[in-house]
């Protein structure tokens, strides 16, 4: 007659079972926490931009004149990358004393131009008109054209371009 010791609680067997699944479950988190933070964390960023932007040389815009000016700026969004388009307005008052507005209307977004026999801004969604300085004359928009703030680093004009 034989006796072997047997675990009121738990056999081998069960023991073996449980001390494998602890240590894989902790293998897989080592290995697999990181790899999600990974691909995940490019979608958690926010997307913000503070950049000054250069025009080019001052002389390139006559004065009393509103003179457009468009560029592209590379935006990355998680692991999308995209090309953004600009537009802009630059009135050259007197010497340095300038103003650069939007090129983007103030009610839906439509792109406006200048229209050089009548001195406007025409906005072509709802026939809005702003005058030179940038101010609603006619039309539905709520508020006059965005304004971008400037400043001139030796004969380049730069503009502070800020999303997000």
């Amino acid at each position: 007659m034989s006796s072997k010791y047997h675990s009121p609680n738990m056999d081998r067997r069960s023991f073996v079972k449980i001390v494998t699944s602890i240590l894989g479950t902790a293998m897989a988190a080592i290995v697999g926490l990181p790899m999600i933070q990974y691909f995940i964390s490019p979608a958690l960023n926010k997307s913000t931009s503070d950049d000054w932007i250069s025009l080019g040389p001052l002389e390139n815009y006559p004065l009393d004149i509103p003179t457009p000016f468009n560029f592209n700026m590379m935006r990355v969004n998680g692991w999308e990358r995209s090309s953004q388009s600009y537009g802009v307005f630059v009135l050259r008052q007197s010497g340095n004393d300038l103003i650069v507005f939007s090129d983007v209307c103030t009610h839906l977004s439509c792109r406006v131009s200048w229209d050089a026999n009548e001195e406007k801004y025409f906005c072509p969604c709802h026939a809005a008109f702003f005058d030179k300085d940038g101010e609603v004359i006619s039309g539905p928009p709520p508020r006059p054209l965005d304004r971008y703030e400037t400043k001139m680093e030796g004969d380049q004009l730069l503009i502070h371009l800020q999303e997000g």
